[in-house]
């Protein structure tokens, strides 16, 4: 089976062509490793091991929930951010001279000039570093919108699974009922009781088997579930001698006996149809994670079988303050910050231009004689030779103030960058804390849960062997029959608590 901690569209940062949704690609060669590290820390250390189902679900949700492919765009957009640093366009500038300008040389025809401006040293490489890594923070800013959709379609997955447990425990419980009341029924009628007897234990105990399979697949080492085992063991054995000793009742039951247990029964088919009713919801909810048709099928595995435990606390902290998106991308604008702050104290330096003028003349014959007395006058001739001329120009940045407020801009977006980074850093610690006290909770509560469903299980086999043979009470009956369900469902939502909480861990590490 596949690990669920696999990386999902691993995109690298070369920006050296455009790239299209491919959820194969990879973050880039050097951070291959390190990737490769926490999957398998996970892995071993918190037993990460969703079923095929789901791990297929989230598959599907990365390669086609819409939100998720738009930020994917907008990390691409940020990475073509690096090939737009650049020198300035150069500047040319062509003159023609409607008449010519008669000069020594000759009579001047037209004029060119080229210019290219230059920034200070370093500004091209400064001002790609940090559009890079602003385009770095943008994939970590993705890496968060990806794991906060896995979370979403683990959660809204188990909260299916938790519906669909809830059902399955209700109708078993709505069996035990029908089984009371045919019991109810044969000992008001003066019946053996005998058989109705065994049909509530066998439903009593039916549920509590799936349990008890389910948490040995689970993994989780339960020692109460063994021990409440061969208590009931032990109870079907007393119970059965009990059975043996019934003959025909006398006709001792009461009617209100069944008419209490036909509206019990009336009430948790109701609630059968209604938790039916609030599929929907859940299923709309989950088709539009994964990006498809709302009336799609999905399948959903009614099992229970996490392998997670505990054991990796310390280390996986650590591991969530190197690999948090969230704070990764603060990392990477703080850098950024910096960079931008290194780029205004090069804007105060000059800017140096080199160009070309490129005079165009014409030859010009000499005319006029030298010393005549009339009125002609004298133009020497002209070779018309064309002119080169080197230019150099430099900008003069004698306006200190706007630099100065350009530098301490970046240096305050810089100190905050810092600041959010350090409170992030505290909420992840304690939510972290927060997340982990809830997993060891669940844990004491599931070992409890387990021990008292089987010990409620044991008396509510007593009390129907009692109620058959002795006409104990029946309202006793009512009320453990109540908290046997009331445990079930509290055991159920213990355990789809459970999940959702290592979800929240995996959503904090990142993948």
């Amino acid at each position: 089976m596949k690990k669920q901690i696999t990386i999902y569209n691993r995109l690298t940062y070369s920006s050296s062509r455009k790239r299209d949704w491919d959820p194969n690609q990879y973050l880039s060669i050097s951070n291959i490793y390190k990737y490769l590290f926490l999957i398998v820390f996970v892995v071993i250390h918190v037993g990460v091991a969703e079923s095929q189902v789901l791990e297929k679900y989230i598959e599907e949700a990365v390669e086609n929930n819409p939100a998720l492919q738009s930020s994917f765009k907008v990390y691409q957009a940020s990475l073509e951010k690096p090939n737009q640093v650049a020198l300035d366009n150069p500047q040319l500038n062509i003159g023609v001279f409607t008449r010519p300008m008669e000069l020594l040389m000759g009579n001047q025809r037209a004029e060119a000039s080229v210019m290219q401006m230059f920034p200070w040293f370093g500004m091209l490489k400064t001002q790609k570093d940090e559009a890079t890594l602003m385009a770095e923070a943008k994939y970590e800013e993705f890496r968060q919108q990806r794991n906060l959709l896995l979370y979403q379609v683990k959660e809204t997955y188990f909260q299916l699974q938790q519906l669909q447990n809830t059902i399955d425990i209700t109708a078993s419980n709505l069996e035990i009922l029908k089984s009371l009341e045919r019991l109810a029924i044969i000992r008001y009628q003066g019946g053996n009781t005998a058989e109705a007897v065994s049909s509530v234990t066998s439903a009593v105990r039916r549920p509590s088997r799936g349990a008890q399979q389910g948490s040995s697949d689970d993994g989780m080492g339960m020692g109460g579930a063994s021990a409440g085992s061969s208590a009931s063991m032990g109870q079907s054995s007393r119970s059965a001698s009990a059975m043996s000793g019934m003959g025909s009742g006398s006709g001792s039951g009461k009617l209100t006996d069944v008419l209490r247990l036909q509206v019990q029964i009336k009430a948790l088919e109701s609630d059968l149809q209604q938790l039916e009713v609030d599929k929907r919801p859940l299923l709309v909810r989950f088709n539009q994670l994964l990006g498809r048709g709302k009336n799609e099928t999905v399948k959903i595995e009614s099992q229970l079988d996490s392998k997670k435990e505990l054991g990796w606390e310390v280390a996986m902290l650590e591991q969530i303050l190197e690999t948090n998106p969230m704070l990764l991308m603060l990392e990477k604008e703080g850098l950024a910050y910096q960079k931008q702050g290194e780029m205004a104290k090069l804007e105060g330096k000059p800017m140096v231009g080199l160009g070309l003028n490129y005079m165009v003349f014409s030859f010009r014959p000499e005319s006029g004689m030298v010393g005549h007395a009339d009125d002609m006058y004298y133009m020497p001739a002209g070779m018309g030779n064309n002119m080169v001329m080197p230019m150099a120009t430099v900008t003069l940045p004698i306006y200190r103030k706007k630099y100065k407020a350009m530098a301490n801009e970046s240096k305050h977006y810089w100190q905050a960058n810092e600041r959010q980074k350090e409170d992030l850093q505290r909420n992840l610690e304690a939510e972290f804390e927060k997340i982990l006290a809830s997993i060891k909770d669940a844990d004491r509560k599931i070992i409890l849960l387990e021990e008292q469903i089987g010990l409620t299980e044991q008396t509510l086999e007593l009390s129907v062997t009692a109620y058959a043979t002795e006409g104990s009470s029946f309202e006793e009956i009512l009320n453990i029959q109540r908290e046997l369900l009331d445990f079930r469902l509290n055991l159920l939502n213990t355990k789809i608590e459970r999940e959702i909480q290592f979800a929240r861990v995996e959503t904090l590490v990142g993948v």
